[in-house]
């Protein structure tokens, strides 16, 4: 993980003092207990980070970071084995289900934007866009794409490598929602990886190669990729911060999260990590490669979360076309 700057760091304290969450932070040691997170390795980079400033102000609170995927993540969520689980898409209604059946009640917040880059290596000379029916048929179901050539007559006819997030993973699902219109539906024949670093590793060094995972890798790993315009209807566009935040590069922008199980909330480490993690996450989002939300979506989900509001917004889709202020302002579903 790259070093934060001291700009950063102070910002990030600062920002937890001004709230007045902060006013015995600087009395280290206050608190003592563990945190124990798991779950997407896209929102990993980012929880880590907020973890590594935590320790920081309270060092006696030992914060633990897994990243076994958003869906190995939810089944240590609701066999109760976390207390917080890093997702890169909504919770789906066949986990939330799980949770009530383990009586695990769960509070969902929002913590940055993200998007989900399409990478080819640096020696790939011909593909510069895409567009989604491409993407689309290379990577449905019953493809029969095996070559360049498949896709555009004009490229070489030479074998397509491909690698993904793996099918544990919300970048997975949510991939494979926005491109091929359904959750999980993909070609089996990919090199997946719960570990993005594998994925880079992969794609880096093979010409013929393609691959997708979370924008915020490919930012530390730019120099060693080359990225793909991708093309939503409107003209081709590349992810960056700010297309990712204005939601120009669509499909593929999404929001990350962390769900907090509800009798966790109550132990004083966990409230204050998550207090710390809402105040933190705009300045080091930024550090780390997301985009943060609008400043009135961090105020909604610290209502949220101070209210103990439970349950999910969504409705057991990964995406939606509204927005996260219009979400979050209202009702919860179960």
């Amino acid at each position: 993980m790259r070093a934060r700057s001291w700009l950063v760091r102070t910002a990030v304290l600062a920002g937890w003092v001004a709230t007045g969450l902060g006013s015995t932070a600087c009395d280290a040691g206050k608190l003592q207990g563990s945190v124990r997170i798991d779950g997407s390795s896209t929102v990993f980079p980012l929880t880590e980070a907020v973890a590594e400033e935590y320790r920081a102000v309270q060092p006696r609170v030992r914060v633990t970071v897994g990243f076994s995927g958003t869906g190995g993540g939810f089944k240590k969520f609701y066999g109760g084995e976390v207390d917080i689980n890093d997702a890169s898409r909504p919770i789906k209604t066949t986990e939330a289900e799980q949770c009530a059946e383990a009586g695990i009640g769960f509070v969902e917040l929002p913590v940055a934007f993200d998007g989900i880059v399409v990478v080819v290596s640096p020696s790939n000379t011909f593909v510069e866009q895409l567009t989604v029916a491409e993407l689309k048929m290379i990577w449905e179901p019953g493809s029969t794409v095996q070559t360049w050539q498949d896709v555009r007559a004009d490229w070489p006819a030479e074998q397509i490598r491909l690698y993904g997030a793996g099918t544990d993973s919300g970048t997975f699902d949510y991939f494979t929602e926005a491109i091929n219109g359904q959750a999980q539906a993909s070609r089996a024949d990919f090199t997946a990886s719960e570990d993005d670093n594998v994925l880079v590793q992969g794609v880096a060094g093979d010409k013929n190669a393609l691959g997708f995972f979370g924008f915020a890798y490919y930012e530390e790993n730019a120099s060693r990729l080359k990225i793909v315009a991708i093309d939503g209807g409107a003209g081709p566009v590349v992810p960056s911060l700010t297309t990712i935040k204005e939601g120009t590069y669509a499909p593929l922008s999404r929001p990350i999260f962390i769900y907090v199980t509800r009798e966790a909330a109550e132990r004083p480490e966990v409230d204050s990590f998550v207090d710390f993690y809402l105040t933190s996450a705009a300045a080091l989002s930024q550090d780390v490669g997301y985009v943060p939300l609008p400043d009135a979506v961090y105020e909604l989900a610290r209502q949220r979360f101070d209210a103990r509001v439970t349950g999910t917004v969504y409705s057991g889709s990964s995406t939606s076309n509204q927005s996260l202020e219009t979400l979050y302002a209202g009702p919860s579903r179960s």
